[in-house]
């Protein structure tokens, strides 16, 4: 015969048997001065006990452990009879691409620019159920900091990697995203839903960002663009060595240049596309706008996954310990 083997699914109850040695405490100690007084009655009036049982007393007091060490083991929710699980998996796939040109560095947002993406995308992550995501970084070029996925642990690993240091002197190409996008795309051509986000200021100084356009309308890939930064714009700092500010990056007048959120380039980008334009605020309902779109789109099997599944068998103990209650009661 198998004994089969318990998996407890609430062991964060386990603070419950403190309260369990607390009754079995209390229960001792009556015990003891019910002992006590039957003894000094039993000296002198034996006769008034004769219908008193120490073993019926001590009965009782078991049943009543029993019933509570059988409670306290109910909210542990013990279960067995393991069963693998295996669960299709349908999403969608979506590369988000975050803007790591100068500009980013601007402050009109929480903290910086960049800052403020990177928890926007973060935020956007824990909306999600199942997609496959990867990040594409993008300045004057753009490249694959992770491909597709659904292990979001890692993707985080990958978008907290994302710092100042990273920061491109270069200015920012949209078309150089979406062109890295489709090539990524490109290996999953069958693909129905082909999404790209991309978080920017919109600052754009693509040289082929109209015929970008066509090849992703052709290639039936969506595009949301949120925008970082606000239209009244803010300096673009410089940085030392150690990230503190030393000054502000000036035009060839000696000017401090202001960096401002061009919403009109990435409405017209997002409407050609078939996506969205999502203007980032400090509140969450940006994200959960552009997670209910993304939504919107057709789900595809992008894999299985095995799971283990145990049956809950507390009712059991719980049936125990009512027992052990109704015939303490009963003596």
């Amino acid at each position: 015969m198998n004994i089969p083997t318990i998996h407890w699914a609430h062991l964060n109850n386990i603070g419950y048997f403190g309260l369990f040695a607390l009754v079995l405490f209390l229960l001792i100690i009556r015990y003891k001065k019910q002992k006590k007084a039957r003894q000094l009655l039993t000296a002198h009036h034996n006769q008034f006990l004769r219908n008193t049982s120490p073993v019926k007393q001590k009965t009782k007091i078991i049943l009543m452990m029993a019933g509570f060490l059988f409670l306290c083991l109910a909210l542990l929710r013990p279960q067995w009879n393991k069963e693998e699980e295996t669960i299709t998996q349908e999403g969608r796939d979506l590369y988000i691409a975050l803007d790591i040109s100068r500009s980013m560095l601007a402050m009109d947002c929480a903290g910086n620019r960049l800052a403020f993406a990177k928890e926007k995308i973060k935020q956007l992550i824990q909306k999600l159920s199942c997609e496959r995501i990867g990040l594409i970084l993008f300045s004057g070029s753009a490249f694959v900091q992770c491909p597709l996925t659904s292990d979001y642990a890692a993707f985080n690993l990958y978008l907290d990697a994302v710092d100042v240091e990273l920061i491109s002197s270069g200015t920012t190409s949209l078309d150089q995203a979406i062109q890295q996008a489709l090539t990524s795309f490109a290996a999953t051509a069958s693909r129905k839903s082909k999404l790209l986000a991309l978080f920017t200021d919109g600052e754009d100084f693509s040289h082929n960002l109209e015929s970008i356009k066509q090849e992703a309308a052709d290639a039936q890939l969506s595009i949301f663009t949120i925008g970082i930064g606000t239209p009244q714009g803010a300096p673009i700092p410089l940085l030392d060595q150690k990230g503190s500010i030393i000054g502000h990056q000036k035009d060839s007048n000696g000017r401090i240049v202001i960096s401002r959120l061009d919403e009109d380039t990435l409405q017209s980008l997002s409407t050609i596309a078939g996506g969205r334009y999502i203007r980032a605020t400090d509140g969450d309902n940006d994200i959960t706008t552009l997670a209910k779109t993304i939504e919107l789109f057709e789900k595809e099997h992008v894999g299985e996954r095995t799971v283990s599944r145990y049956e809950d068998q507390y009712h059991y103990f719980l049936l125990l310990s009512f027992i052990c209650f109704a015939l303490e009661w009963l003596l």
